[in-house]
């Protein structure tokens, strides 16, 4: 894929993409699903990024990066359903005043995968540059279909977690493959070595976030489990 398209898929991306802080940290987060009246929508990110917040009843922060306007959310304000094996997790809550887009950006079909040797790019804030939008990208080493997680040879780094992972499909537009989780560095010599990046699929939680008709009933079936510590670094 030339630098030139993925110039253009970068330009797609953008308008979904937020970023989410907390009192402890800060990742990255999309648009990816809307309820059946569309009156709630579902940010995806990864677990890890939000659990914390969710598990402590703290407010997290939510800036849209393509006009800069934020929203605040105390718990109250919304619902954050986590799947702890997957480390993904969608934050529900009533459609922001920040300017959206509405059309979604479609997901892989659950049950299908992209091949080994496609290539994927993501976006994400990187502490390194926090207030940066940074584009990485990397070729599927392998997809772990018991684990639902593609491995990519590709860099991600603190901060770039919960940010979209997406190719070009055949039409011109963005295919979403899933969410950025970790970052799993080779140990093998015993020093930390280039590794490869986790991309976890989130189709699950886009059928979930489409099943809500309100707000009040995604805040009824908010995920109350603790998120597990991962076996793998978090970024």
């Amino acid at each position: 894929m030339g630098e030139s398209i993925w110039h253009e898929a970068v330009d797609l991306i953008t308008p979904y993409i937020v970023k989410i802080s907390s009192p402890i940290g800060s990742g990255t987060g999309f648009l990816f699903a809307y309820s059946g009246n569309r009156a709630t929508c579902g940010i995806a990110t990864a677990g890890h990024v939000v659990n914390h917040p969710h598990q402590w009843h703290q407010p997290i922060r939510m800036r849209h990066f393509l006009s800069g306007e934020e929203v605040f959310l105390k718990e109250e304000d919304r619902a954050i359903v986590l799947d702890a094996e997957l480390d993904t997790a969608a934050i529900v809550l009533p459609k922001p005043a920040m300017p959206l887009p509405e059309d979604l950006i479609a997901l892989a079909p659950e049950g299908m995968y992209l091949k080994q040797g496609v290539e994927l790019g993501w976006v994400g804030f990187p502490v390194v540059s926090p207030q940066n939008l940074c584009f990485f990208s990397g070729r599927i080493s392998a997809y772990l279909n018991e684990d639902e997680v593609y491995l990519v040879d590709g860099v991600a780094i603190n901060g770039v977690s919960g940010g979209p992972a997406f190719t070009l499909n055949a039409s011109g537009g963005i295919t979403l493959a899933g969410v950025i989780s970790a970052y799993v560095p080779n140990r093998a010599t015993g020093e930390p070595l280039p590794g490869v990046c986790m991309v976890t699929d989130v189709s699950q939680l886009q059928v979930v976030v489409a099943t809500f008709k309100s707000f009040d009933e995604a805040k009824e079936q908010e995920a109350s489990a603790s998120l597990s510590s991962p076996q793998v670094e978090g970024i």
